[in-house]
């Protein structure tokens, strides 16, 4: 792993201040805020901005999903309802603020390092004056819809249904043409970029947080270094003020807080690269496979999104009548493929029919989809599949990539809806 040197002209205790990242309470050591995490307060209290509506998984860490019934509302997901998801406390000075502003790090700047000839620092006010793209993707946590793996065996972890994603649109630098421009000149072995984010574990044993890409990935050629999100500074609480967005990537690999761009022959060792964030390679079920059975041998990095579908409308809250309705969610993939169908039932399976799929804002984007159908008096069960032009579809049975960490729950969308 990359050392930080006192060079780097990022205090962790002002960045801190700044950030209000909502992990600093798990610590107890600003009384104020950790009073709050201890009475079940909403998430409005947890990060300054949020509406009171998110559901809460974890107040120490500020870890919260979008309701299904907001997060249908908008078409790119606002900061003040977007998911959230951090991994470590922050130190802090006398006081925090969680919130969704924007920090104001002007002295921020990004390592480029590793196997190169030039290792470069490239400050805030740099990545400003080079030229920005947007990009709107699905930014969506690996382990939403972890709840669902719980009908065979409940795993630990948030209890995530749908709402731990939303789709953004990202405003930065591409990644590979900033690679060029420094012109670096990396070796021949240096196969792999690994990118480290500013936040770091509470303990000196514990594992910088870092996340490896192959060079040769075409997910890279779309890859940014955002300094946006939705037209704003991004807010630290969401990884301002520099974030690495690989569209069509789950959340974890699109590292928060970027500092460090490193040039490696191997990918890092990092915990969170080698262990977390891992799907085995071949089905596994409970009690064959253990939450730290992973390796880099037996499993697979969560890059990119399997295909899935949500439901938006109807919804059990929406309390619709019998007869006639229109059907309304989305779906997205990795962007590899253009999504091709998107099948409807409202009887459990029984009959299905297609939907019409509006064209996509970007490959990455969602894919909105309306279908008509009939609801009867008493129980129904909506039901909702995604298929692309590789023929990748959402399983009938998403239980059969249980895994003993929930990630990457890609099952038929399921919502019961009594009339």
């Amino acid at each position: 792993m990359h050392k930080r040197t006192s060079q780097h002209p990022i205090s962790r205790r002002q960045f801190g201040v700044l950030a209000g990242t909502a992990a600093a309470m798990s610590s107890g050591m600003v009384p104020g805020i950790a009073r709050l995490a201890l009475a079940e307060e909403s998430a409005a209290q947890i990060i300054q901005g949020k509406v009171p509506e998110m559901i809460v998984h974890n107040a120490k860490l500020g870890v919260m999903e979008t309701p299904l019934v907001l997060l249908r509302q908008y078409e790119h997901t606002p900061k003040e309802i977007l998911f959230n998801r951090l991994h470590f406390a922050h130190e802090g000075a006398s006081s925090w603020e969680a919130t969704t502003a924007a920090p104001e790090r002007k002295d921020w700047n990004l390592r480029v390092d590793g196997l190169v000839q030039r290792p470069r620092d490239v400050s805030l006010a740099d990545l400003a004056k080079m030229d920005q793209v947007k990009r709107v993707s699905v930014l969506q946590c690996a382990g939403n819809g972890r709840s669902f793996y719980a009908a065979k065996q409940k795993v630990a972890g948030g209890q995530w249904k749908n709402g731990g994603m939303g789709n953004v649109e990202w405003e930065g630098v591409p990644l590979r043409q900033f690679l060029a421009d420094m012109k670096l000149e990396p070796a021949a072995s240096a196969h792999w970029l690994t990118a480290e984010g500013w936040d770091h574990p509470p303990t000196p044993e514990g594992s910088d947080f870092a996340k490896s890409y192959h060079m040769a990935d075409p997910a890279l050629d779309n890859a940014i270094l955002a300094l946006k999100m939705n037209g704003e500074p991004i807010p630290a609480i969401h990884g301002g003020p520099v974030r690495l967005i690989i569209p069509g990537f789950y959340g974890n690999m699109n590292v928060k807080f970027l500092t460090y761009l490193l040039f490696a022959a191997e990918q890092s060792p990092s915990a969170f690269q080698s262990l977390g964030y891992r799907m085995p390679n071949r089905p596994v079920e409970p009690g064959q496979f253990g939450a730290n059975d992973y390796t880099i041998y037996n499993s697979v990095p969560t890059y990119g999104h399997t295909i899935k579908s949500v439901i938006f409308s109807p919804l059990p809250e929406d309390k619709p009548k019998a007869g006639a309705v229109e059907i309304k969610g989305v779906a997205f993939n990795d962007g590899m493929a253009p999504i091709t169908s998107v099948e409807i039932s409202a009887d459990g399976g029984k009959t299905w029919q297609e939907a019409e799929i509006a064209p996509p804002e970007s490959p990455w984007a969602w894919h909105h989809w309306t279908a008509k159908a009939n609801l009867a008096a008493g129980t129904n069960q909506l039901m909702s599949r995604a298929t692309d032009a590789l023929g990748r579809t959402q399983p009938i049975d998403g239980l059969a990539r249980w895994n003993p960490r929930g990630y990457e729950w890609n099952g038929v969308e399921r919502v019961e809806i009594v009339v």
